[in-house]
């Protein structure tokens, strides 16, 4: 092969492998041979081979790239999800396949409902997951928007999950390859919207997509996955946060949740639930950040057991459950599997109502648990089955 071997090796794919995918593909769309559709492409390896394989099936396929942010900076940082470099790669890749490409200047409302939201969010003592912010508003609100502008009848992303239809329901699950899933971060995709998206990798995993890649000879198939916010260069994101919001640099205390004050801090900006490390206080016993107060500028600390939640609220919520809503999911006290991080597996618990708001009781204690972080829903006795989820507002500690 001609390509990048040693920075990602890239498998060779059999012919039939390749017939299989597209065949995949074209049950992921489930729409007839030549119908549009919009291949959202960020100018990675996933989005490119889902426009490709689109291409190949034989549908009229129109690829649409965002502008997000300042190209500057984002040529300095590899493998981010929205650098211009990446902008380069879909239009270069666009141009191999033979299909329209439009690239949308969406800086002011990315910035607006991604940055600002994700700097606003460390000031208030919350961890913000602005990868769902950006599928929830600009992606899978503003975008799906275009797709329709633009006379398709459906718009396919790049993706781990599936989409299935039940009794004419479209549902979401993960996808088959499970340590690819992204279920956890489409969760505030909305009935409507999933009516209108497709997912054509559902059934592929990450070795078989880069290998069609390859097949088709796209420059991108030894490309390095985005590790890192796609606006935060060097993985920084407190010299952005200080950049956009200097008042989080105020000095505050370090407090033990036994009232005791054990040293100072130069902004709460710098610390995160469930944080050990960078602490600077020392008591005789490992410690852990366990609560952020902002309006005190306080960073209470405690054990490891302190982080234990027994319940939280949720916020923003979103429903995809065979129930009417999540409100009455909450009502009749439906059990879920919730997941607060998308590294973390989902844990058996139940749903409730308390002083008005959807909570989320577990079974046992849970770490890991913190205000702005996602909490993803799950069937337990479908637990492939995404039921929707929302953003942590309140947390409980087990007592």
């Amino acid at each position: 092969m001609t390509l990048v071997e040693d920075i990602c090796p890239v498998p060779t794919i059999a012919r039939t492998d390749m017939d299989a995918a597209v065949e995949s593909a074209r049950a992921a769309v489930g729409l007839p041979v030549g119908s549009r559709v919009v291949a959202a492409m960020s100018g990675g390896v996933d989005s490119t081979v889902v426009a490709a394989l689109l291409h190949k099936a034989g549908y009229d396929v129109v690829g649409v790239t965002l502008q997000l942010y300042d190209h500057g900076a984002a040529l300095k940082k590899k493998g981010a999800c929205c650098a211009g470099q990446d902008i380069h790669d879909a239009r270069l890749a666009a141009e191999m396949l033979g299909i329209p490409h439009y690239v949308l200047d969406y800086e002011s409302r990315f910035r607006d409902a991604v940055i600002d939201q994700f700097a606003d969010s460390y000031l208030a003592g919350q961890t913000p997951v602005p990868c769902i912010r950006c599928n929830q508003t600009v992606k899978f609100r503003d975008l799906l928007d275009v797709a329709r502008d633009l006379g398709a009848e459906a718009m396919a992303t790049g993706h781990y999950v599936r989409r299935s239809v039940v009794d004419g329901r479209a549902q979401m699950r993960k996808a088959i390859d499970h340590s690819r899933d992204q279920s956890y971060f489409l969760f505030a995709t909305t009935a409507q919207q999933l009516d209108y998206l497709r997912f054509p990798l559902a059934d592929l995993e990450k070795p078989q997509v880069r290998g069609v890649a390859a097949e088709l000879g796209l420059r991108i198939a030894a490309k390095p996955d985005s590790q890192d916010i796609c606006f935060v260069p060097n993985g920084d994101y407190r010299t952005l946060i200080d950049k956009l919001r200097p008042q989080g640099r105020e000095a505050g205390e370090i407090v033990h949740m036994d009232g005791r004050v054990l040293g100072g801090h130069a902004g709460i900006t710098d610390y995160t639930i469930g944080q050990r490390r960078g602490l600077n206080v020392a008591v005789g016993e490992p410690l852990f950040v366990t609560r952020l107060d902002p309006v005190k500028r306080h960073v209470i600390v405690g054990p490891r057991e302190a982080l234990l939640t027994a319940s939280l609220t949720l916020d923003e919520t979103n429903w995809l459950g065979d129930e009417a809503s999540i409100e009455a999911a909450a009502e009749a006290g439906a059990p879920v599997l919730a997941r607060v991080r998308s590294t973390r597996p989902p844990s058996p618990a139940r749903l409730s109502m308390i002083d008005g708001a959807v909570a989320v009781t577990f079974a046992t204690g849970e770490e890991g648990v913190a205000p702005g972080q996602a909490c993803a829903l799950y069937d337990p006795a479908d637990p492939d089955r995404l039921l929707g989820g929302g953003f942590i507002k309140t947390t409980a500690a087990v007592v």
